[in-house]
């Protein structure tokens, strides 16, 4: 990747080459047993913060038998309770504050698409610290003082707009606010402004790339060096595309808006090998959805996250349903990092007792000619049976009949083969999906209709 490869304040580390050590703040230079120590006065000042002042975490505690002068060690965070969306949910909206309102300097929610809408309040100390988590995260993207950075995340109420804008300017960045939609005119900002970063959805992205090329414009011919890519499961299938259709490094950044918004967990682009989480901020745990045990380093679970400094909305433990493993910081040696998002729990089909994953038919669509990378999960019941309908957009308006057909004939064949069910998979035209905030639903359950 030629347009990425010198190393300079001006361009992105080159893979395998560390971070300038200027570029590294206080907390990156931390050794493993300080982190240890930091995080366990920060969780406990946490623990005594939401018990003193969020009555359901007071209400919880109590049930379980636990105060938070029982967390002697980190290890004793497993005998707390966990949170959930639905308690944030239940309390909305703004039941789960930790401080008065005339503390909170701004709110954000999810879309509340499948229930009432998860409300975050923030201080303005957890603005400064989420500014600080998105300007670390994005140096350690590649992202570098003086660089343009092309936000199209959604603006508003979802965290990730502001969340990747005020990062930006924080590193030091120019920062172009182009948020989500008018897609043909984002091609032509990124023509004539020529930012060094794009941070989007990967799924956008790649209709990104389809304007590129439906207006005879290269994609690899574009000024972008880096791409920090969220809010949606991504296979490296899908980074391999990317990389290779826009000469780009393709970069995985995680978070919730119930934790804090983006910023969360960032993969460094020296080595992209997974996202090193901000245990400084965050505490990570990995546990059986099953069973609720917290499980070893190494071993494939549910994420579960402990806020360690914010103040407004302190979140105990909170079921992410993302499913992931902890293993060693590379890149950024004191911090644990978690594998790419291989799905999440309640995304888990269950078709005629086989279990799957979108992420398992990402792989397939992927490698089938003809169609793009944008599809949906339709799952349905014919008789007594669950039946699911795999519809993928045609790669462009001009695939025919004939070459659709054979795609959804592979894409049928593949999960026959790869995963041992046996699925209807249909070719739809281009941008005819579903689409919520640049995103894609993965799965729709019609069974009950």
């Amino acid at each position: 990747m030629e347009k990425g490869s010198a190393m300079s304040t001006e361009q992105p580390t080159r893979l395998g080459e560390p971070l300038p050590a200027e570029l590294l703040d206080d907390a990156e230079r931390i050794s493993r047993e300080e982190l240890g120590e930091l995080q366990l006065t920060r969780l406990q000042a946490t623990l005594r913060h939401a018990y003193d002042n969020v009555e359901l975490y007071r209400r919880k505690f109590d049930k379980a038998g636990v105060t938070p002068a029982d967390c002697r060690t980190l290890e004793d965070l497993a005998r707390f309770p966990f949170t959930t969306k639905a308690d944030l949910r239940e309390t909305y909206p703004f039941g789960m504050f930790a401080v008065p309102m005339d503390q909170v300097r701004r709110l954000h929610a999810s879309s509340g698409t499948t229930g009432r809408p998860v409300v975050v309040g923030y201080t303005e100390g957890d603005l400064s610290r989420w500014a600080d988590l998105m300007a670390r995260s994005i140096r350690a993207a590649g992202g570098r003082p003086g660089h343009k950075v092309h936000i199209s995340y959604g603006y508003g109420l979802f965290t990730g707009g502001l969340g990747a804008h005020y990062g930006a300017e924080r590193a030091g960045c120019t920062v172009i606010p182009a948020s989500g939609g008018m897609t043909a005119r984002q091609v032509q900002l990124i023509q004539d402004f020529k930012p060094e970063i794009i941070m989007v959805t990967p799924s956008y992205l790649l209709t990104l790339l389809d304007e590129f090329e439906r207006q005879g414009v290269d994609p690899r011919s574009t000024s972008l060096r880096v791409g920090i890519f969220g809010a949606e499961p991504w296979t490296e299938e899908m980074r391999r595309e990317i990389e290779e259709r826009m000469d780009i490094h393709a970069v995985d950044i995680y978070g919730l808006s119930e934790v804090i918004g983006p910023g969360v967990a960032q993969e460094c682009v020296e080595t992209k090998d997974g996202l090193h989480v901000w245990e400084d901020h965050f505490y990570p745990e990995v546990v059986d959805p099953l069973t609720d045990e917290v499980m070893p380093d190494g071993t494939s679970g549910e994420l579960v996250l402990t806020s360690l400094t914010k103040e407004a909305l302190p979140v105990i433990r909170y079921r992410s349903r993302d499913l992931t493993r902890l293993l060693p910081g590379t890149a950024r040696p004191a911090f644990r990092r978690i594998e790419k998002i291989t799905g999440r729990c309640d995304d888990m089909i269950i078709l005629r007792g086989v279990n799957l994953f979108p992420s398992q038919i990402e792989e397939i669509v992927l490698r089938t000619p003809d169609v793009a990378p944008h599809f949906q999960l339709l799952l349905t019941r014919r008789g007594r049976m669950d039946h699911l309908t795999v519809q993928v957009e045609a790669r462009s308006p001009g695939v025919g009949p004939e070459r659709r057909a054979a795609a959804a004939r592979a894409i049928t064949q593949g999960v026959k083969d790869g995963i041992g069910v046996s699925v209807e998979a249909a070719v739809v035209d281009p941008e005819t999906l579903e689409r919520s905030v640049g995103k894609i639903r993965r799965v729709r359950d019609l069974r009950e209709q």
